[in-house]
């Protein structure tokens, strides 16, 4: 892990692991910016750093569905700071509260889990890169799920088919593999991590799960990832090491 100061965007973080990993990568002195769709949950958040653990981090509207706003947030930073190093791709939703059987999913679930899982996740990458171009050793950096493994949801004894979220997570994820591979060139960190089971919002606080403060403990290992770390790229990685595509 570098200890580089980095300038460091991390989408959809005004709660769950998200927060936290922009709470510990500020701890850490990095330049961090918190984004999120609704500005006040995230000037909300922002504050709650400041006064909780007197963190200054900085808040950029940022919702990755909708183009406009994905560009004025790279503006934005773009004037601030002129560059950033690192793109966390953590906005997602899961759907997880509605019916995912693959035979009998409504479509329009599918597409509402693909707008932010895939496309949302794409145009952001896309647009910042520029930026990233202009960075010290750049790392993109998507959080993920076991469930976006083919192989693994392939065993005889898996569960959780939740079609909507899986497939678009397992979409995002060869978007990455294509990405990483074209980016190696350059010099890019192109990586897909899965923190595991995390009791959040996205499960709908499933207990037994890890805590968003230790699933952010990964994230930040493979946000950080310096000059030392050249040969990892296009890999997709879990808290016990490798994990299959």
């Amino acid at each position: 892990m570098s200890i580089e100061k980095r300038i460091i965007l991390v989408t959809g973080s005004n709660s769950g692991m998200g927060l936290d990993l922009v709470k510990l990568l500020a701890t850490k002195g990095h330049t961090v910016y918190l984004a999120s769709r609704n500005e006040m949950s995230g000037k909300e958040a922002q504050q709650k750093l400041k006064k909780d653990h007197g963190l200054d981090v900085k808040f950029v509207q940022l919702d990755i569905t909708d183009i406009a706003s994905v560009q004025a947030a790279k503006d934005v930073i773009e004037k601030a700071e002129g560059k950033i190093d690192v793109l966390v791709n953590n906005a997602g939703v899961s759907y997880m509260n509605k019916p995912q059987n693959a035979s009998t999913i409504d479509i329009s679930i599918i597409r509402d889990a693909f707008e932010p899982n895939f496309y949302g996740m794409i145009q952001t990458t896309q647009t910042f890169l520029p930026l990233l171009r202009k960075g010290s050793h750049p790392v993109i950096l998507l959080n993920t799920t076991d469930m976006a493994s083919n192989t693994f949801q392939a065993r005889p004894d898996s569960f959780l088919h939740v079609v909507a979220y899986n497939t678009s997570k397992a979409a995002a994820n060869s978007y990455i593999i294509a990405l990483a591979n074209e980016l190696k060139p350059e010099g890019f960190k192109v990586n897909a991590v899965t923190p595991g089971f995390t009791t959040t919002k996205l499960n709908g606080f499933a207990p037994g799960g890890k805590t968003p403060e230790q699933a952010a403990e990964l994230l930040a290992e493979w946000t950080l990832l310096g000059p030392e770390d050249k040969d990892k790229t296009g890999m997709f990685w879990s808290d016990k090491g490798a994990f299959p595509w």
